[in-house]
């Protein structure tokens, strides 16, 4: 059974800085794609950042901000969020495919953690 567990979530002030994790048990994600998304009261699930093979992709709204990493020998993944924002405040899920397809389309993910919650204060 595929397993993915998050950590790393909390309150934080504006300008603060926090890193998720997210390690997965069941399977080895080394070649495949693993994302995040996060998801507001009242808003859609959207694209923060993936990660496959070598390649990184992020959405515009935290590009230079947030860095997502791999530690393949941990099967697990980071997001290392800087300079966080009141507008980053969600709650933030690691995903994995079982393949390799389109990164921004969270419909395209077979794994999902469970959310840790991330609350930004001005």
């Amino acid at each position: 059974q595929v397993q993915l567990v998050e950590s790393g979530g909390g309150l934080v002030q504006a300008g603060d800085s926090l890193r998720l994790s997210c390690t997965a048990s069941g399977r080895s994600f080394r070649n495949g794609v693993i994302g995040w998304f996060r998801q507001a009261p009242g808003k859609e699930r959207e694209f923060v950042a993936a990660i496959n093979r070598g390649s990184t992709y992020y959405a515009d709204s935290v590009k230079g901000r947030f860095t997502t990493s791999r530690d393949n020998a941990k099967n697990t993944m980071y997001l290392q969020m800087n300079s966080l924002k009141p507008e980053d405040t969600a709650v933030y899920y690691c995903a994995a495919q079982a393949g390799v397809t389109n990164v921004y389309v969270y419909a395209r993910y077979d794994y999902w953690g469970q959310g840790t919650q991330v609350t930004v204060s001005s």
